[in-house]
Order: C-alpha cells, then sequence, then structure tokens
C-alpha cells in the first residue's frame, strides 16, 4: 500500500528522539577483523547527510539517515546504547559493581567495538550479566566478546527455549536462507545513492565472528524477576511474535521499558523475504496488549534492541497502542477477507491501513510490508494454494516460462512490446512488465536484451521503494542479471562471517541436519545402523543415539543411560537389530564428528558403514540461482 505523508508532528519528535542523548562515537570509522577483513564501516552511510536523490524515496532516504547515526546515547539514568554499529543495538544497563548488557550484536568484532565505545566514556568495569532477548542472530552473535569482559559469576539470561531455537532456526533451511538473505539485506550491494541504503530495521548485518552460549538461567513465566547487579528485573515472556523464543523485561526503578525486537520503529515481519517459520500476528498483537496493561503505567521510557528509544509515559502509551493494533488490524482484516473468499494476492492489492496506523512514522513499512504480511498471514493459516484448481497442479516456471513468451511471438517479440510499454511506465506497468521479462529470462537465459531491460526495470521498481528489503530484493537481481563485477579499491575487503555456532551443536542437531543432507534416491536400497554413544565429562557413557538408515530416510532417537554405565550400550536400544558401527562421541564431540568423520572417536564395528553414509549427503548448493533457471 501507499502510505500518506506521516504526521508531521509526531516526524519531527521522532527526528529529535533519534538524535537525543548523543554522547560521542569511534574514531576509526572501519571495524576489522584479526585478519584485516573488513566487518563493519561506520561511515559507508555518510552520503545520507544529503538530499534524497531521485534514486531513493525520500521517506526511505530520512528514516536510512536517522538508523545510521553510529555511536553511544543515553537512554536514561545509568541505562546506554550503542546504536548503529550493526543490525541491531547493544544495551548497557549500570549496576552497583558493573554494567549489564543486553543482547550482543552479530560478532564478535563489532560487540568488542561497542564495548570499547562505553568504557571510553563511562570508565571500564566488568560485566556483571548479560540478557538475550531471543534467538536471532544479530542479537547474540557477539555474545563471546562480552563474556570476555564478564565477572565470574555473571549471569547469561534468555527466554524459555532460547538455545533450542538459536540452534534450529537455520539449522535445518540454513543453505537456501541464507541465500536468500542475499537478496533480503543486500549483502552484496553497495552502500550509494543508487544502491544499497540500509535495511529498515537497521543499516547492514555485519560480517565477523559469530558466538553462540548457553544460558545460565531461563525466563519461564511472565512477571518472573531476577536482582542483578543490585537492579530489578521483571520480565514478560512473549514466544511465537518477532521470535519463537522472545521477552521484553522492565526496571521499575528506573521506568525503563525494554521491548526487545516487538515494537521498534518500522512495521515488522510476519513473514521474512529470506523465508523463515509465519509469526502469529494475532499473538504479537494479543502480547502487545499484555506489555501495555502490565507495564505501561510504570514506563517513562521505552526502548528496543533496534532503532531509538520513546520518552515520556503518554507518548510510549501511543507507541505501544499503535504497534499493537497493527498487527491486531492486519491479522483480522485480512481473516475477514480470506473468509470472503479472496486471495492472498488480492487481499495485498485491496488491504489499506487505516488513517490512524497509516499515517503514524512508527509503523512505516521500512522493513515489514502491508503487501508481504497479509500473505505471510494467508499462509499461516491457508498455506501455499488458493483453493483455484487450474493452480493445483502448475508447470515449474522453468518449463512454463518458454510456452508463455512463444504465445507472445518469441522473446524478440516479447522484449519489444516490454521496451515501447516502458517508455513512460506507471508502477502497473513497469509491475507486469517484470513478469513478461522474468518469463523471457526463464525462456532464454541467454538473450541479453532480455536480462537487461529485466535488470532495468527490477532498478526502477527498487528505486522508487518505501520498503528498504524490496528496494534490496529488487537491486540485488538487477546486479546478478547484469553479473556486475566486484568493486575495486583499496579499502579493506568486506569479510564472510565466521560462524562458531557449529561448535554447540549437540549430537541429534548434527543428525537432524544430515538427514535433511540424504539422497533419498540414492539412498533409497540401502539399509545401516550405527549406535553413537554419548560421553559424558568422565568418558562414561551417558546416552546412545542410534541411526538407522532405510527407504531413503534417515531416522534417528536418543536413549539416556545411567551415569557409569559401562560402554556397551547395546541393551537400551529399542531395536534388537544389533549396530554395524559403534562410535563413542566425547562430550562437545558431535561437530566434530559431523566435519571430520570418525578420525580421533573409539570406535567398534564396521567404520565403512561410516563412509558409506557420508557418501549419500549431499552438499547444498552455494549461490544457486533465483532470478534465471536452476
Amino acid at each position: 500500500m501507499a502510505f500518506p505523508e506521516p504526521d508531521p508532528t509526531a516526524l519531527e519528535q521522532i527526528r529529535q528522539d533519534s538524535a537525543r542523548g548523543f554522547l560521542g562515537t569511534r574514531a576509526q570509522a572501519l571495524i576489522t577483523a584479526d585478519d584485516g577483513s573488513l566487518v563493519y564501516d561506520l561511515s559507508a552511510y555518510d552520503f545520507l547527510a544529503g538530499p534524497a536523490p531521485a534514486a531513493a524515496d525520500p521517506v526511505l532516504w530520512e528514516h536510512s539517515a536517522r538508523v545510521a547515526r553510529h555511536g553511544l546515547f543515553l537512554v536514561t539514568e545509568g541505562v546506554y546504547q550503542v546504536r548503529g554499529f550493526d543490525l541491531a543495538n547493544l544495551t548497557l544497563i549500570e549496576g552497583d559493581e558493573g554494567v549489564i548488557a543486553v543482547d550482543a550484536l552479530t560478532s564478535t568484532e563489532t560487540a568488542e567495538a561497542a564495548l570499547e565505545l562505553y568504557f571510553a566514556h563511562r570508565g571500564r568495569r566488568p560485566i556483571t550479566g548479560i540478557i538475550l532477548t531471543h534467538p536471532h542472530v544479530d542479537h547474540f552473535g557477539g555474545v563471546e566478546a562480552l563474556l570476555s569482559h564478564a565477572a565470574p559469576e555473571a549471569p547469561v539470561l534468555a527466554p524459555e527455549g532460547f538455545h533450542h531455537h538459536a540452534l534450529r532456526e537455520n539449522l535445518l533451511a540454513g543453505p537456501a536462507m541464507r541465500r536468500r538473505s542475499v537478496f533480503m539485506y543486500g549483502t552484496e550491494l553497495e552502500p550509494g545513492p543508487a544502491g544499497h541504503i540500509g535495511c529498515g530495521l537497521g543499516q547492514r548485518v555485519a560480517t565477523g565472528t559469530t558466538t553462540l552460549t548457553a544460558p545460565s538461567d531461563a525466563i519461564t513465566a511472565t512477571g518472573e524477576t531476577r536482582t542483578i547487579d543490585g537492579l530489578e528485573f521483571v520480565f514478560q515472556l512473549t514466544p511465537g511474535t518477532e521470535a519463537p523464543a522472545e521477552m521484553n523485561f522492565l526496571l521499575p526503578h528506573l521506568g525503563a521499558l525494554c521491548l526487545a525486537e516487538n515494537a521498534v520503529h518500522t512495521l515488522h515481519n510476519i513473514i521474512t523475504l529470506r523465508g523463515a517459520q509465519v509469526r502469529d500476528a494475532k499473538r504479537w498483537s494479543d502480547y502487545l496488549d499484555e506489555t501495555l496493561r502490565l507495564f505501561g503505567p510504570r514506563t517513562s521510557v521505552a526502548f528496543a534492541t533496534h532503532h531509538w528509544p520513546t520518552w515520556g509515559r503518554e507518548r510510549v502509551a501511543d507507541f505501544l497502542t499503535v504497534q499493537r493494533d497493527v498487527y491486531g488490524f492486519l491479522h483480522d482484516q485480512t481473516v475477514r477477507l480470506m473468509n470472503d473468499g479472496f486471495t492472498a494476492d488480492e487481499i495485498a492489492e485491496r488491504l489499506e491501513l487505516p488513517d490512524a496506523l497509516a499515517s503514524s512514522p512508527v509503523v512505516r513499512g521500512f522493513y515489514g510490508s502491508v503487501s508481504h504480511n497479509v500473505k505471510g498471514i494467508c499462509q499461516f493459516y491457508l498455506g501455499w494454494f488458493d483453493g483455484n484448481p487450474s493452480h493445483l497442479w502448475p508447470l515449474p516456471k522453468s518449463e512454463s516460462a518458454g510456452r508463455w513468451i512463444s504465445l507472445l511471438g518469441g522473446v524478440d517479440s516479447a522484449v519489444s512490446r516490454m521496451t515501447v510499454t516502458l517508455t513512460d511506465a506507471s508502477t502497473e506497468d513497469l509491475r507486469f512488465a517484470a513478469e513478461v521479462l522474468d518469463a523471457c529470462v526463464f525462456a532464454d537465459p541467454g538473450h541479453s536484451r532480455a536480462r537487461e531491460l529485466l535488470a532495468e526495470v527490477l532498478q526502477r521498481l527498487g528505486h522508487g521503494c518505501e520498503n528498504a528489503v524490496w528496494r534490496n530484493e529488487y537491486l540485488t537481481a538487477a546486479a546478478e542479471l547484469l553479473a556486475a563485477p566486484e568493486d575495486a579499491g583499496g579499502r579493506p575487503q568486506r569479510g564472510r562471517s565466521r560462524n562458531r555456532i557449529a561448535a554447540d551443536l549437540g549430537i541429534a542437531d548434527v543428525l537432524d541436519a544430515m538427514s535433511v543432507r540424504l539422497d533419498g534416491h540414492a539412498a533409497a536400497s540401502t539399509r545401516m545402523c550405527i549406535d553413537l554413544v554419548e560421553l559424558d565429562a568422565e568418558d562414561s557413557a551417558r546416552a546412545v543415539h542410534r541411526v538407522e538408515v532405510s527407504n531413503g530416510v534417515l531416522r534417528h532417537h536418543r536413549e539416556p543411560l545411567a551415569t557409569g554405565t559401562t560402554r556397551d550400550p547395546s541393551s537400551a536400544s529399542s531395536s534388537s537389530a544389533e549396530a554395524d558401527l559403534r562410535v563413542e562421541v566425547p562430550l562437545g564431540g558431535a561437530s566434530r564428528l559431523a566435519a571430520h568423520g570418525l578420525a580421533g572417536f573409539a570406535t567398534s564395528g564396521d567404520t565403512q558403514v561410516w563412509d558409506r553414509l557420508r557418501a549419500l549427503l549431499a552438499t547444498a548448493r552455494r549461490g544457486f540461482p533465483i532470478v534465471e533457471p536452476r
């Protein structure tokens, strides 16, 4: 939908809020890894200080300029935020003996840089507690840097289910999500007026080293309290909202409310464009209503793990009310129209927010959008099928494209028609041209003029987007169609992420990942049975994971053993079949098992069974095509 002009008074207040409390920033703009590769460039978006060009939506441009502000900010007495060093914020709350950190950014490098900025202004002090609000990597990936500054007994708090979801969020569908995230976040786009101007939620996801730690304490119910370094925290669990495990909290003595990522200065995603489990819009709205009722009267400032705070009890109440109602409206009206027989595409074109919501600058579609959120809600309830049997069994696009284009007289004819159409094209013309030219590329991927014209259309659509991730999607696709060469220059090369999260995987997680890599057809006639014996710190068997392959499926289950049992776990198996191979897996050895075979593990039986299993595992295709046939 097209949003109206934002309320000027509210917009001016947000302009002031985004700069309020600024204390200073890092002198060195480049945050680099130990090997010199670029992790984050604080100066990359300095161009946003200028006026919006024709190649950018002016509302998105101004929003990105606010988001790009980087440095240390005072939220309220004893509460500070480092913003603009990563996609998310690092919040620091001063206690009696040290400082409590809320979330940890994406990488250890950006987290360390943010901490050092805080220390430079407030003095070096130990981290006396860590609160991880939810299991998305931009909120926990830098935790190892925080732990390196932590006091010995500093607790690590998180909502119930955090560790499970942090490990599994991208484990099974990780390769597909990572490839699609290149488009959503525009990770290969260069910052610039015609290129990358942000992600709406933040400017850019940092690269660097991502880590994970298991929480030492879990919040299991709303209303639970904890005292950390002399400060009382009151928690609210909000599972199934922006993340499957998430929590807000209140600092009663300060009237300071942390909203995690449940309410930020943009409309958020019910379904992300990179792919994820669909979020529950109704639950999201209901939890924000609970937040308002539980904490609203006691709150004088609300801050989140992205963007800037909102100050004043009445303004916080208004902020939460609009956030609550936008998800409630989208849910209820989508379901109403769905029950009237409208399809997801039709509802997405038809549904508009009421003026009171549409004119609010805190729910503009910079990150989520009304269009794709509506489709996510329909997906949540009805799935992919729109009910029309003509759409039940369509040809794959790689097969149907040529047939459609032949009806237009071939690719040359279709491209010629679209060239004429685009002379004074409306947005609707561009959207239709994208459909036709996309079919041309799928029908003849080597047709250079079709690729060039589709890239032009996508660039024009992207440059007109108020939504940052839609812009990134369009511009990344255009760049891939044109096979743009990598930019050269004397600046440090932007690094790749170094993921250390795999070291935290348990045996069951590793086996789940292996199961979705198994080539089912190649394994269809294979039968094998492997027992993985899980050892504790004293090398005593504590469980056996039985792995069986048959009919092209890898299945596994865990059977715990009494601590201190003998090394032979065969009596614990529910199957009477003798395992072809037994492998003793020492504590912490699961990731090595997946990555390096059986070297260094004690085994009995036929080790070639493991080799045959590994030979049946397919490797995910990196960088698979998205805007042309696979």
